[in-house]
């Protein structure tokens, strides 16, 4: 059963980097049934910096929770690094770089194959998105083509992180409720929900609970409503709550 954890974002606030996300990463490898003690990193998403700047980074995080990290990078044979990996880890940066890169070393499939199965996902940002059926409510310039925007399909709704409600004084271009809001026009069988920063949605098989302390929000093509924060929503896994559009 799928075990996944979806932050939002790699900060929230004033804090550090992956400061909120520390506790919430140990408490979800840590409840894993086989013991977890190596993650895989992906940094595909990563375009400003070096795929090696990008592990270094997040390196000190994992190992402040016991457990030792490699870099998908670094393996001469990617497909084998993710068929052998304990736990996947993918961080965040350009959505199109990820989704290409993971198709260009044909991986797409095989993560979607084995995270059904049971093996842990951590995503942030990028990584958070691309649990969904597509990448089209990244908040991400296209900067690179990839040969699909479908993505892993974990869960059966588009996410949109970094979510921030409203738009700033004196913008006249659309604001996050506004763009998701014509994607649902021409997609209309779909769901999305729009997760702020600081929260995260975990996915125990079939439970799905909203972590932090802001609501999220549901959009749908006929309206929008909370998600509690702290409160389970199960029913956004149902089978019929949410469809991939043709």
């Amino acid at each position: 059963m799928p075990r996944l954890l979806l932050l939002s974002s790699a900060m929230a606030g004033d804090t550090g980097y992956l400061a909120y996300t520390r506790p919430l990463i140990e408490a979800f490898l840590s409840e894993h049934p086989t013991p977890v003690t190596h993650a895989l990193f992906i940094p595909y998403a990563g375009v400003s910096r070096s795929f090696d700047a990008y592990l270094d980074n997040v390196r000190p995080i994992l190992e402040s929770c016991g457990i030792a990290l490699d870099g998908l990078h670094d393996s001469d044979d990617p497909v084998a690094a993710v068929r052998s990996a304990q736990a996947l880890i993918v961080g965040g940066g350009n959505t199109f770089a990820l989704v290409s890169r993971l198709y260009d070393a044909g991986l797409m499939d095989l993560i979607r194959e084995r995270v059904r199965k049971g093996l842990p996902y951590i995503g942030w940002s990028a990584g958070a998105n691309i649990a969904g059926p597509t990448l089209c409510t990244t908040n991400d310039m296209p900067i690179v083509e990839p040969p699909s925007f479908r993505t892993l399909e974990l869960v059966p709704f588009q996410i949109n992180p970094h979510f921030i409600a409203g738009k700033s004084a004196g913008h006249h271009g659309e604001s996050r409720e506004e763009r998701l809001k014509e994607y649902l026009a021409l997609n209309p069988t779909i769901q999305a929900v729009a997760l702020p920063e600081g929260t995260a949605l975990r996915r125990e098989g079939e439970r799905l609970e909203l972590l932090g302390d802001q609501d999220a929000w549901l959009f749908t093509h006929h309206d929008t409503q909370a998600l509690l924060a702290g409160q389970p929503c199960d029913v956004l896994l149902e089978p019929d709550s949410a469809r991939l559009a043709p």
